[in-house]
């Protein structure tokens, strides 16, 4: 049996964040998530979270129930919600005795050498502490770019090849990717055979969808991570995917990572 990952992104969407049918973060996920998290951290498990939620958050003092079309108010949705967010981040893992770490990026930020080697640097020492767990967003207050990191699916693959990441999960609100029938497809060998399965609908509080999910496992495969796409609202979900199981869609590394690969590099193909 392959070795466990030791060092995990996980990207958690808005839609697992929120409750359903209301403007509002739900205490219940944050708590559930971050107990499941802090197991992996007790376990030695270096974490770090990119989350979505802050737009989504901010959206009832701003008076919205669906996201907002124009830039300006979901920026002000996201100023009001960042602080939101942060804050049950922090009551929820201080409950197991950790503390958080903010850090707010943009496309820019990543795309300057200088910034991304700051970032790199910044994270690398977050996670020499042992009581520290990152939680990453888009800095969506100031972001201006049109074409938006995808609720945060591109963001978390570029994070995860900056921390030189053994693992990536992404949570959102299904099982995985869906075949044709409306069955979860447990494992795809070439990312590029997923695109006949995408199909364009996203949450009611999210920018995203499975299209840029899995435009982010295109960027993290090819870096060598390998990648899980899982429902988020489902108990026990991430100890099960660190620890191996086949639960939601595994996408294999395209490429051995040099310390000797991770624990889902094993047979590549695609399951019905």
């Amino acid at each position: 049996m392959s070795r466990k990952p030791r060092r995990i992104l996980l990207k958690f969407g808005s839609g697992i964040l929120t409750r359903p049918r209301a403007n509002a973060l739900d205490a219940k996920q944050f708590a559930r998530l971050t107990a499941e998290v802090a197991q992996l951290v007790r376990g030695g498990c270096k974490c770090i979270i990119v989350s979505s939620g802050a737009v989504a958050a901010g959206m009832r003092v701003v008076g919205l129930k669906e996201r907002p079309p124009d830039l300006t108010t979901g920026q002000a949705c996201a100023a009001v919600g960042q602080s939101k967010m942060m804050h049950l981040y922090a009551s929820m893992f201080a409950k197991h005795q950790l503390n958080v770490a903010q850090l707010l990026l943009t496309h820019g930020d990543l795309d300057s050498r200088i910034r991304h080697q700051n970032a790199k640097n910044t994270l690398q020492r977050l996670l020499e502490c042992k009581d520290v767990v990152p939680v990453i967003n888009e800095n969506d207050s100031v972001a201006v770019e049109e074409l938006r990191f995808g609720d945060n699916d591109r963001l978390s693959a570029e994070v995860a090849v900056l921390v030189e990441a053994e693992l990536l999960i992404m949570l959102t609100s299904v099982d995985g990717l869906m075949d044709d029938a409306g069955k979860r497809i447990p494992m795809i060998a070439d990312v590029t055979d997923a695109d006949r399965f995408v199909r364009s609908e996203k949450g009611r509080v999210s920018v995203g969808g499975m299209v840029s999910k899995l435009d982010a496992v295109k960027l993290a495969t090819a870096a060598g991570i390998p990648t899980v796409i899982a429902n988020g609202r489902r108990a026990g979900i991430i100890p099960r995917i660190a620890a191996g199981e086949r639960v939601g869609t595994r996408f294999p590394a395209q490429q051995r990572k040099s310390d000797g690969g991770s624990f889902l590099s094993g047979e590549m193909r695609v399951e019905s």
